[in-house]
């Protein structure tokens, strides 16, 4: 029996601030978007890397205040990436953490928590 990867739904309510944040301020790239008509709620996949998220507008899709941890190779350097862009709504710290791992967590605009992970090298 074998699993695969795991596809995390995130609940958003506005389109451009969802856009802004994951497109524009993490550097995730759009895949697709969906919209049963005009007008209706957004559902779109955006990915980096192998990291793939699926941000939806609609009820019942995800709750609020999900959070979710991405390993990332060289959390150093996203970091300084990030805090290059001077985003008014966040400026995201590297904490070592007692298990081990360095985190950067950061909350998107509808309260969801990314938690950037990188194991420490020993």
């Amino acid at each position: 029996m074998k699993f695969g990867n795991t596809t995390p739904i995130l609940r958003s309510f506005d389109e451009v601030k969802a856009k802004e944040f994951y497109l524009t301020f993490l550097e995730f790239e759009l895949d697709w978007e969906h919209r049963f008509s005009e007008g209706l709620p957004l559902y779109m996949q955006i990915s980096k890397g192998s990291c793939v998220l699926h941000i939806s507008e609609h009820h019942g899709d995800s709750s609020p205040g999900t959070a979710l941890r991405i390993q990332v190779s060289d959390l150093e350097a996203y970091h300084e990436l990030l805090l290059g862009k001077n985003y008014k709504f966040a400026r995201p710290a590297i904490q070592d953490m007692p298990w081990g791992s360095k985190d950067m967590s950061i909350s998107d605009p509808f309260g969801n928590k990314l938690v950037f992970t990188s194991s420490v090298s020993t």
